[in-house]
């Protein structure tokens, strides 16, 4: 099983990198390195899964932590998907009156 790179622990986090399992954790780990990742870090994360399993996870087990900008470059650029998904499950709040 593959290791999660030492570059990894500032975005994820809320864990031990040593703790994580890729199977057992790709939702969090999916989402975690979508939203918060450098391009280096989403092309490790394209080495250790699939683009399906990456758009499923992202489409199945969404979790409110993007922007945006960053939902929108995902969902369209990153993982082609054409079908129109919930924005409000993705996108964290932010504050109008900024």
């Amino acid at each position: 099983m593959a290791k999660i790179p030492k570059s990894l622990q500032p975005i994820l986090w809320s864990r031990d990198i040593n703790s994580l399992d890729l199977n057992k954790n790709r939702a969090y780990i999916i989402n975690q390195v979508l939203a918060y990742g450098t391009m280096e870090h989403i092309k490790w994360l394209f080495q250790n899964y699939s683009q399906r399993e990456i758009k499923k996870v992202f489409i199945k087990k969404p979790i409110k932590i993007y922007s945006p900008s960053a939902f929108n470059w995902i969902n369209t650029v990153l993982l082609e998907n054409k079908k129109p998904l919930d924005k409000t499950r993705y996108v964290e709040n932010t504050p109008r009156n900024i």
